[in-house]
């Protein structure tokens, strides 16, 4: 029966396709290609990758996608060596009377623990003692920089008010992020930006802005970022200079727009994983995050200008970005695509902001 190499190979050559050509349609590697072919394991990053290749290139071949996985996988079990456990070892002689009698010292030892627990419990003064139950909640200080971290339920924050020092209370993190103050509980929004008047003089005391917080789980708590409100200070680090023009954009790329507004702010992403994926992406100018997800996980993540993504399997994942208070759904690609897109702000020639999904080679 042939490998399922050779049925990659054979359906390439009877299509007179080489291989430069079928990498260069595919936007599969072109030593990906060779890899599939010559079943060269050593030339992917991961199984989860060459899964992925395999599918995407047996279906431009014509090829059944599952008939050259299903061969790929009994390769893998027949190169698999055998569990150890499969083998059988004689016991010596002495093994069982050996495991008995450890067996039996064992049981003698957490006996002896137990009595030696109970004795000095039975020793103990015997005045009553009241113990506190430890307060967990936190207090933070606001101060001229930017109080960045996860609140809790319960958790104080100390606000320098003129007329002295006012105590705000995280009462809410079940959906929305709720601080009671002396006005009454003022809430945000997850990807929102809320300014709060927390003493009813009609001025603006705090700006707030919500960065992940659970719709399920009131334990979790909420992230969060608190700024003093001052002259010129916004929560929104977006740096409108490094906000591309939207002639900018190479016109090749697919582009979709999620929202159009007078400004930019921080928005957030939240990836459903419905199956195995190879999931990376690069938030703004930091350094790109790269890991493996199975059904049922979720990541989150925050960015200010834009962020990159990459999958090895498009139809395993399921996007929700959360903008300006609002949700939007968003499904790419198709299944076992490998595929790379930017989700990211850019400025058109009117001065209005985009927040667009662009599909890269």
């Amino acid at each position: 029966m042939e490998s399922y190499g050779e049925i990659l190979k054979k359906a390439r050559e009877s299509k007179n396709i080489d291989r430069e050509t079928a990498a260069r349609e595919t936007s599969i590697t072109y030593s990906y290609v060779v890899g599939l072919e010559e079943e060269d394991d050593g030339a992917f990053p991961g199984e989860a990758y060459m899964q992925g290749f395999m599918r995407n290139y047996a279906e431009y071949l014509g090829v059944n996608p599952e008939t050259v996985l299903t061969l790929y996988k009994n390769k893998k079990l027949q190169e698999a060596p055998i569990p150890e456990n499969l083998y059988v070892h004689e016991k010596p002689a002495y093994f069982w009377p050996l495991i008995s009698c450890g067996i039996g010292l064992f049981v003698i030892a957490i006996f002896a623990v137990l009595l030696i627990f109970i004795m000095k419990k039975k020793n103990a003064t015997t005045e009553d003692v009241v113990l506190d139950k430890e307060n967990t909640s936190k207090k933070y200080e606001l101060t001229d920089k930017a109080l960045t971290t996860r609140l809790y339920k319960g958790d104080q924050i100390i606000f320098p008010g003129v007329q002295g020092q006012v105590v705000l209370t995280v009462s809410d993190t079940l959906s929305q992020f709720g601080l009671q103050c002396p006005v009454g509980t003022l809430y945000t929004d997850l990807a929102e930006e809320s300014e709060l008047d927390i003493d009813g003089d009609s001025n603006t005391d705090l700006i707030v802005y919500v960065s992940d917080i659970s719709s399920t789980n009131e334990a979790r708590g909420a992230e969060v970022r608190i700024l003093k409100r001052g002259e010129g200070a916004y929560i929104a680090s977006v740096s409108q200079d490094e906000i591309p023009l939207a002639t900018e954009v190479e016109a090749k790329h697919k582009q979709v727009v999620i929202l159009e507004d007078n400004r930019a702010y921080p928005f957030t992403i939240n990836a459903s994983f419905r199956g195995a994926c190879e999931f990376r992406y690069k938030i703004d100018r930091r350094d790109a995050i790269e890991a493996y997800f199975t059904s049922g996980e979720v990541a989150t993540i925050t960015a200010n200008n834009g962020v990159r993504l990459w999958m090895s399997n498009c139809n395993t994942v399921k996007f929700g970005i959360v903008a300006d208070a609002r949700t939007y759904d968003l499904e790419i690609g198709k299944a076992g695509q490998v595929l790379a897109e930017d989700i990211k702000w850019i400025k058109d020639t009117d001065g209005k902001y985009k927040l667009v999904v662009i599909e890269l080679d």
